[in-house]
Order: C-alpha cells, then sequence, then structure tokens
C-alpha cells in the first residue's frame, strides 16, 4: 500500500528529524495516524527516536492495542497519541516530547506565549496540564487510555499543551507541521527564557499570530523547513 509505506517512512524521518534537533533524547516519540484506516495510528515501538527503523513501526488501534501481531515491546505513554486523537478526528500526528528549554514553563505560573513569527504554530492558548490534579502521586506518565482522555480533554482545541513535571505534547493535522510545531515549540521557549533576563517582551498580536501561522503552516514553508531538516538529520547518520 502505497500510502502506508509514505506515511512510515515520512515517520521514521520524523524520528530521525526530532532527535537531531533535541526536542526528543532517548524518549519521546511521535505517531502519525493511518491514512486508510483512521482509527489505528502508526508509532515506533519503545525505542530511542534516533534509532527507529521502519522495522520498529507498529500499528495500534486508538486505545492503544496492537493490531499488526508485532511482537515489539510498545511505547507506555502510546495512549497519549490514541487517545487525543480519538477526541479530535482532524488531527492526524501527535509528538510527545521532553524538551528541557519548554519543561520550566510547565512548573512555575509563567506562560509560554509565541513572540517569534516561527514560533507562531505554537498557538496562543498553551495551558499545563497536571495529572496529580485528578489522579494523585503517580510516576507522572500517561499508562492508560483514562490518563491519556484526561490530557486529550484538557489540551481542548489547542496545538499544544505544557505536562507539569514532564514534557510536552503538540497535535497537528499534518506530520510536517506537527514536527515543526515541536521543533520551533523548544526554540520560543529558548528565546522567551532568554529575553525575560532583558525585560519586558512584546508578545506577537492576535492579528499577528494569525498572518504568521498562515506563513508557519503553508505547504511551501512546511517543504521548505522539512527538506532542510532531512537532510540535517541524514548527515549525522
Amino acid at each position: 500500500m502505497p500510502k502506508v509505506k509514505e506515511a512510515i517512512d515520512l515517520l521514521v524521518a520524523a524520528n530521525h528529524i526530532l532527535a537531531h534537533e533535541n526536542v526528543v533524547d532517548a524518549f519521546g516519540h511521535v505517531s502519525i495516524r493511518h491514512p486508510e484506516i483512521p482509527n489505528h495510528y502508526f508509532i515506533s515501538c519503545s525505542r530511542s527516536p534516533q534509532l527507529v527503523t521502519p522495522d520498529d513501526i507498529m500499528e495500534f488501534d486508538l486505545e492503544g492495542n496492537s493490531v499488526d501481531g508485532s511482537k515489539l515491546r510498545p511505547y507506555a505513554e502510546r495512549h497519549i497519541h490514541g487517545a487525543i486523537m480519538e477526541a479530535r478526528p482532524e488531527i492526524n500526528s501527535v509528538v510527545h516530547n521532553h524538551s528541557y528549554s519548554v519543561i520550566p514553563f510547565g512548573l512555575t505560573g509563567v506562560k509560554l506565549r509565541p513572540a517569534i513569527h516561527v514560533g507562531a504554530g505554537v498557538g496562543e492558548d498553551i495551558g499545563v496540564w497536571d495529572i496529580h490534579d485528578k489522579f494523585g502521586d503517580t510516576d507522572l506518565l500517561v499508562r492508560n487510555m483514562e490518563h491519556g482522555r484526561d490530557l486529550a480533554s484538557f489540551l481542548g482545541q489547542s496545538t499544544v499543551v505544557l505536562m507539569r513535571g514532564h514534557g510536552s505534547t503538540v497535535a497537528g493535522q499534518g506530520l510536517k507541521g506537527t514536527v515543526l510545531t515541536a521543533i520551533y515549540l523548544q526554540v520560543s521557549a529558548t528565546i522567551q527564557l532568554q529575553a525575560m533576563q532583558l525585560g519586558d517582551i512584546k508578545f506577537l498580536s492576535p492579528r499577528e499570530l494569525e498572518k504568521c501561522q498562515e506563513m508557519f503552516f503553508s505547504d511551501l514553508s512546511q517543504d521548505r523547513a522539512w527538506e532542510h531538516y532531512v537532510m540535517c538529520a541524514e548527515e549525522e547518520r
């Protein structure tokens, strides 16, 4: 099935790109919805994203059940991906990561907001989900569909949700755009942390945000950026 092969090849590239850009390290994962079976998705087995190959890709239903007979060990937090795709049929890709630049905004009352044009994709409404609020003392991992659905409900119609003491999750309509948003979420967080030390920050206005999102999510911008990041990741391998 050509569409399935294309989706898997994109997913493998996405893993390598996110690893090269230090959005993920040994941990973190990215998924893509099955192009022909909407209630299924593809995600790697439990492996460092830098090392992922097509043979590592597993297929799950939205409740996190393996449907391809694979004997590989799955990510424990795959429920993040299925729950968000279940709640939002327009979402076709999800990235979960532990970017060290982003985590501080999930620990404090300081809001992460878009201030640079390439950071517009993260959106204006970035909330902090705290698993402790509903589930008490845990290891902070999203280990089942109850956890995942609570996270998806908190995300709502936003693009990004921060996870207290854990990391963040990015959801998007296309894999390329979702990966790029995760990269520039990290960039935006880094720049905001730096700028806060210098003084008050002038964030993007609502209209600026809208115009910058049009630019960021255009096919021209995404294809140009994707080509760049694929080449950078391949050169390192």
